[in-house]
């Protein structure tokens, strides 16, 4: 009794219906709205790096570290010399924000 119109049904193909249309235009439509959200968000979100900055990551005992500083305090970490181990790091990264860096003595 369970099989008697599964031969018919297997072979007649599927019938989309406006309510499964609707469906997955439905989500067809989300998916696109939030691609657009997410582009806009990217495009706008964030500013513009400052050239002032010195960032570096070194090895520290528990892991990586960082060294960060803008403006005036990145101007005080460079000209310190202190940070024997990071020292050809951190005078890259002086150079490249345009403060004048003092080696360890």
């Amino acid at each position: 009794m369970i099989m008697e119109a599964r031969a018919k049904r297997l072979a007649t193909p599927l019938h989309w219906g406006r309510r499964e249309k609707a469906a997955v235009g439905g989500v067809l439509a989300a998916l696109v709205i939030a691609l657009v959200a997410l582009g806009a968000y990217a495009l706008s979100s964030g500013g513009p790096a400052r050239r002032d900055c010195v960032d570096v990551t070194f090895a520290s005992t528990l892991g990586g570290a960082k060294l960060k500083g803008c403006g005036a305090q990145a101007r005080r970490i460079c000209a310190s010399g202190s940070f024997r181990s990071i020292s050809s790091e951190l005078a890259a990264a002086c150079r490249h924000a345009g403060f004048a860096y003092k080696p360890p003595s």
